[in-house]
């Protein structure tokens, strides 16, 4: 029978096959191939042995957090207390999008600024080269997000991941306890992993991702994934230009000219500049 992994603990595997859930342990050859089973793996079980017998083939995997086929990263992104970060919001887009997940951002905490064109002009831009962007006010526009789809949450500490949640599904919060606890743990507890339901959707109730690292990322994957540059780039002299130190680079005509976000390519220098 086919499933999905929704809860893990120790070596607990809570497999959902459709409306049940079974309490599977793995089969020993994942241990001896060194295969970890994840939160959101499809699994084929043995029902009545209650044995995951194969895990099927996964679109992604993140070791942290510890959750694979995830559709969705929702980058909660707080415009003041903690102030805007483009350097923080853009380094969560690359390796998100390195992971063949899809982000959306989610901007908390707009009704604090007394002014709003400037971060008006910021969510523009990001719309315009493609990424969803939402007010965490635009709740019901942000469930419609979840209909078949695995999502997890990331962003800077205090941006109102909980209070996302909150306004999501109250009774969510209440029920488990755990979402609201798992976005603030620290690295050193216990290994459990869960997924919830939320609008024929799940939900992780992981942190988000505990490490910004650019793991196992060239700097020509950081690159490519500055989504807007590759518009541009048969247009630069050379074909495997870095846009940065290269002469005829279209892509630096592109910032000069204010087409391309000058902060997205400074900070595009920065992250290559911390991949060496």
């Amino acid at each position: 029978m086919k499933g999905i992994i929704v809860k893990i603990i120790s070596n607990d595997y809570t497999v959902k096959v459709n409306n049940e859930y079974i309490v599977c342990k793995a089969r020993g050859k994942f241990r001896n191939n060194k295969i970890t089973p994840l939160a959101g793996d499809y699994v084929i079980i043995d029902k009545d042995k209650k044995i995951i017998e194969d895990i099927l083939d996964r679109k992604n995997s993140l070791v942290r957090p510890a959750v694979s086929n995830i559709d969705l990263a929702f980058i909660v992104t707080s415009v003041k207390d903690p102030n805007f970060s483009s350097n923080l919001l853009d380094k969560m887009i690359n390796i998100i999008e390195f992971n063949n997940i899809i982000p959306v951002i989610i901007i908390t905490k707009y009704d604090l600024l007394s002014d709003t064109s400037k971060i008006d002009n910021i969510i523009n831009y990001y719309k315009n080269i493609g990424y969803k962007v939402f007010i965490n006010n635009q709740i019901d526009e942000i469930k419609k997000l979840f209909n078949n789809k695995l999502v997890i949450l990331t962003g800077q500490t205090g941006a109102g991941k909980s209070s996302l949640i909150n306004k999501l599904d109250s009774n969510l919060n209440l029920k488990t306890g755990e979402i609201s606890k798992a976005l603030g743990r620290g690295k050193h507890t216990t290994r459990h992993v869960e997924l919830y339901e939320m609008y024929n959707g799940l939900i992780a109730d992981t942190p988000g991702f505990s490490s910004l690292e650019f793991i196992n990322m060239t700097k020509e994957d950081i690159r490519d994934n500055f989504i807007e540059f590759n518009k541009y780039k048969d247009k630069c002299k050379y074909r495997d230009c870095m846009h940065i130190n290269e002469d005829d680079c279209e892509i630096k005509r592109k910032v000069k000219d204010d087409i391309i976000l000058k902060s997205r390519y400074e900070n595009y220098i920065k992250f290559v500049n911390e991949s060496k």
